[in-house]
């Protein structure tokens, strides 16, 4: 180990790994190319519409396909390479921000091709998720860098939060929203020579004597029967459901409650990534999984109760004083729960663990962005906002009532992986 690898401070130990410095670079240009499409895409579709109902269909396009193909994503993930799956979704992507692009450029791009090519992108992403969340197992050398490594991920995917809208705000402005998708096809190209540069030991898992429909069975059966993972996914599912659409309804507030255009959003979207981001720092500087559990609880309590702010919140300084809190409540609840997977599950079932991490996360989403996009059309932007965090309260209430009972569950894995001593406080292993 290089002089320069020792030094690494404790926040930043998983760079250790040659394979995730390569893709802790890769991915931190791809990202801000993706969140540059995101605001372009939801600017255009109301630019073009003017609806908030729209907004939440686009959405639930890009999302749905991963709430029904996710659980056989994750057997494939179990059965086949990772790193060959990665590199077949990233060069996907690529093709599907070219063809935005194209379209848009050339002044042909309707509403239905954007929700045509949202269905596409969320096939890829329901494959994709899952691989790079098992793989992140391969890539770090030292199992013991695990959680810094999913804390690294989400600083690197708030950062680009941060970056992304601001030039996405910017392109959209000068150029228009064709270029943004332009930009994100060509960023693609540094993760997928991220991916060819490693050198990985090619995965190989169980495709030999048992059928793909028993693994998806065994998948199902381990997370609704565990009730650590069951809890942990179910109340990821109520943020994701309830609580993520104020992204998707962004637009509407920075259009139609604060009065502002596509610079608002950015700015809108950049204080929420700016949180997220010291979110990130929060848990890449905790030195052990210990107290996941409580920390859930708590960043699930005050999200809900930041965007209960923001909907109420009718100017642009209160608002962008309020979503850093948004920001930091939503990703310090994703990243810790990614994390206690990650950490509890059985290495031969991690794929299919994830494609549910999946699923809760990114697959439930649609649903509540349908949801929010047909609320808001009725009963306005602020309103469903608010409801949503009145739920993500609800939800963080029932889990931390359950929280003894799935400490004593985790507490002797943690003894077997050595994560804590036999004699180590029973409340400490969640």
């Amino acid at each position: 180990m290089s002089p320069a690898t020792k030094s690494r401070p404790n926040a930043l130990r998983a760079l250790n790994s040659r394979n995730y410095r390569l893709f802790f670079g890769g991915q931190s240009v791809s990202l801000v190319g993706t969140w540059i499409t995101r605001v372009a895409t939801s600017w255009l579709v109301y630019r073009l519409t003017g609806s908030d109902l729209l907004l939440g269909v686009v959405a639930f396009c890009g999302q749905i396909p991963t709430l029904v193909l996710a659980p056989f994503a994750g057997v494939l993930v179990d059965r086949l390479d990772r790193h060959k799956i990665l590199v077949t979704t990233q060069v996907l992507s690529a093709l599907q921000s070219l063809a935005l692009a194209i379209l848009a450029l050339t002044k042909l791009i309707t509403v239905a091709d954007i929700l045509w090519l949202q269905v596409a992108q969320g096939m890829i992403n329901a494959f994709d998720t899952p691989s790079r969340q098992s793989f992140l197992v391969e890539m770090v050398e030292n199992r013991a860098d695990l959680p810094n490594a999913i804390a690294l991920n989400s600083s690197m995917v708030n950062a680009s939060r941060i970056v992304g809208p601001s030039i996405g705000g910017l392109l959209i402005a000068g150029f228009g929203e064709g270029w943004c998708f332009m930009v994100d096809a060509i960023s693609y190209v540094a993760v997928i020579a991220s991916l060819l540069l490693m050198t990985v030991k090619h995965h190989q898992g169980e495709r030999h004597g048992v059928r793909a429909i028993d693994q998806l069975v065994e998948g199902f059966r381990y997370v609704s029967r565990f009730a650590p993972i069951r809890n942990a996914l179910i109340l990821l599912a109520i943020v994701a459901t309830m609580g993520v659409p104020y992204s998707v309804l962004m637009p509407a507030i920075a259009a139609g409650v604060l009065h502002g255009g596509a610079h608002t959003l950015g700015f809108l979207m950049t204080a929420a990534g700016v949180g997220a981001l010291g979110g990130a720092f929060y848990l890449a500087a905790r030195p052990s999984v210990l107290g996941l559990g409580r920390v859930m609880v708590m960043a699930t309590v005050g999200f809900g109760l930041s965007i209960m702010a923001f909907a109420l919140s009718r100017t642009l300084w209160l608002s962008l004083v309020i979503l850093p809190l948004v920001g930091a409540g939503m990703m310090v609840a994703t990243a810790a729960t990614n994390t206690i997977l990650q950490t509890i599950v059985e290495e031969r079932l991690r794929g299919r663990v994830m494609a549910f991490f999946t699923m809760a996360f990114l697959g439930t989403a649609p649903i509540g962005s349908l949801l929010a996009g047909a609320a808001a059309a009725r009963f306005g932007s602020a309103m469903t906002i608010f409801a949503g965090g009145v739920a993500c309260l609800i939800g963080a209430f029932w889990f931390a009532r359950s929280l003894p009972k799935l400490q004593a569950l985790v507490r002797p894995i943690y003894i077997q992986r050595g994560i804590i001593a036999d004699e180590a406080d029973p409340n400490l292993a969640l």
